[in-house]
């Protein structure tokens, strides 16, 4: 029963999230340089880019958010030196996000026709179709690196990903610049080399974190126990309870942005191209304080692990006060340098103007998003998924998507409109999950 300052939790809280941040960075990094690329090509390109992209990650967060359902386990286990149990969760956690993997896959593959039916501009569509179903492969690859991820982030192992990760985004950006423009002996495939990129730099990230898990001492002593543990039971459920709800919470928010990108495309594709350069630099933001998130999770657990309930407090609450001071700093960044920053993806004046306007409304909601984030964590690492779940769904689908409609269409303020509605959900959902975790410590004392 470990009893630390605020000040060592903000330290371990920050040592721990380093790695994180830099792992979740990357998997931003990669539709980044993904835009840079098309942007370079052309406005249309661009946008086809973004739409394949909004379309995939809705269901990519589904996979990613079951994946997420091992960490809390898997620490608790680990804190309490179960290694077949730590066997017993990869196992069934393999199984399981691998399943779920392959059927978003198959329902991906058949989706691709009624890109048609989105009222799209015809010509951003005709480019998205061969975009998108190139994306699709590399779904079950990406969520084979998340069910990984997870489980060394349980054994509270942050660097492995991310030492992957900054390789993959490496091989990412090398691809794309190959297989655009023809280079080193490769196929000049014009804007689609920036999906194969991204399919095969996944690739890669997945097939070598497996390698890793089973190979590295660091990770590999469930090998003792892997074959002989079975796939069901308690551990699948368990796996499954938390894995749906986390999946679920994060499909809210994404699926939110998503129509709002498809409210976007009713209005042009230059709004579809601010839309997708503002979300980029967002999401980017966001990678850092979802970081701070894992991080929480982690503490967090390993304290409940030991029923050590003081120090879940101050370990909740020093994230939280990390979050908001990493938040508002980019909060200031994006007010000081609205202007600048979009230029690194295009330098149509119309796309300009409107994205400088969007990175304003992002500065606003940064403190809310990371609250949002870091509470989710905070009670993913307490067990505490259901409410989350509940408040995800009121604040992004019945509250955020009527208002963006209702401000993006009948008040005509178009993508601005869709933006303010999206930040009214942001602070709705952040303060509701603080309040969640403050009630849940004042009925535990």
């Amino acid at each position: 029963m470990r009893t630390l300052t605020n000040k060592e939790h903000i330290k371990e809280t920050i040592l721990l999230s380093l790695p994180l941040v830099a792992t979740q960075i990357g998997h931003v990094f990669t539709g980044m340089a993904d835009n840079y690329f098309l942007g370079g090509i052309g406005k249309t390109e661009l946008a086809a880019g973004v739409l394949a992209n909004g379309i995939f990650v809705l269901l990519l967060v589904f996979c990613i958010g079951m994946s997420f359902s091992s960490t809390p386990l898997v620490s608790s286990a680990h804190v309490n030196g179960n290694t077949e149990r730590k066997a017993l969760l990869f196992k069934n956690s393999l199984f399981l996000n691998t399943t779920v993997a392959v059927v978003a896959f198959l329902i991906m593959f058949f989706l691709t026709p009624f890109m048609d039916y989105m009222k799209q501009p015809a010509d951003v569509v005709s480019l998205s179709k061969p975009f998108f179903d190139v994306l699709v492969f590399s779904m079950i690859p990406i969520s084979l690196f998340f069910t990984c991820k997870q489980y060394a982030e349980g054994l509270s192992n942050t660097r492995a990903a991310m030492y992957i990760s900054i390789i993959g985004n490496l091989l990412n950006i090398v691809l794309n610049y190959a297989l655009i423009y023809g280079k080193w002996g490769l196929p000049q495939i014009g804007y689609m080399g920036a999906a194969w990129a991204t399919f095969i730099a996944r690739s890669f990230m997945g097939i070598s974190f497996l390698i890793y898990i089973f190979y590295n001492p660091a990770t590999n002593d469930i090998k003792l126990f892997f074959k002989k543990v079975k796939i069901g039971g308690e551990a699948l459920l368990s796996l499954w309870k938390i894995g749906i709800n986390s999946a679920m919470q994060f499909t809210f928010e994404v699926a939110a942005f998503v129509i709002a990108l498809f409210m976007a495309g009713n209005f042009g594709k230059e709004q579809i191209d601010a839309h997708g350069i503002a979300i980029t630099l967002a999401s980017f933001t966001y990678m850092f304080a979802s970081g701070i998130s894992s991080a929480s999770t982690i503490r967090v657990s390993n304290f409940m692990a030991t029923n050590n309930k003081p120090e879940v407090k101050k370990a909740g609450n020093m994230a939280v006060l990390l979050v908001l001071i990493c938040m508002g700093i980019f909060a200031i960044i994006f007010t000081l340098f609205n202007h600048a920053l979009p230029r690194f993806f295009t330098t149509d004046e119309a796309i300009l103007d409107l994205t400088s306007k969007l990175l304003l409304i992002a500065a606003v909601f940064q403190l809310f998003d990371g609250l949002q984030v870091t509470s989710i964590g905070i009670l993913r690492g307490m067990e505490d998924v259901k409410f989350p779940t509940y408040i995800t769904l009121l604040g992004y689908w019945i509250l955020a998507l009527p208002l963006a409609y209702v401000l993006g269409f009948v008040c005509k303020m178009e993508v601005i409109g869709i933006w303010w509605a999206l930040t009214f959900s942001l602070v709705f959902v952040g303060v509701i999950l603080y309040w969640r975790f403050w009630k849940l410590m004042k009925r535990g004392n």
